[in-house]
């Protein structure tokens, strides 16, 4: 089959490599935890400097809040 003859679909499109990857990443990991979704008032800088660090500041914002629960333990 040639490229040309793939039909794509919105129930078939193009492959998404992130997908992929996600997929072969979390292979063999225990599943992720659920998450919940909130509204949370944080101070503007606070909030800069996280997103300032980059992609996935909310993740590195739940690490840093777990830290502080495990430590308060």
């Amino acid at each position: 089959m040639r490229d040309g003859d793939i039909k794509l679909t919105r129930e078939h499109p193009e492959v998404n490599i992130r997908h992929i990857v996600r997929g072969i990443a979390r292979r063999g990991l225990r599943p992720a935890r659920p998450k919940a979704s909130i509204s949370l008032r944080l101070d503007v800088d606070v909030l800069n400097w996280f997103k300032s660090q980059g992609r996935g500041y909310q993740t590195r914002m739940n690490a840093v809040l777990r830290a502080f629960k495990d430590a308060s333990l």
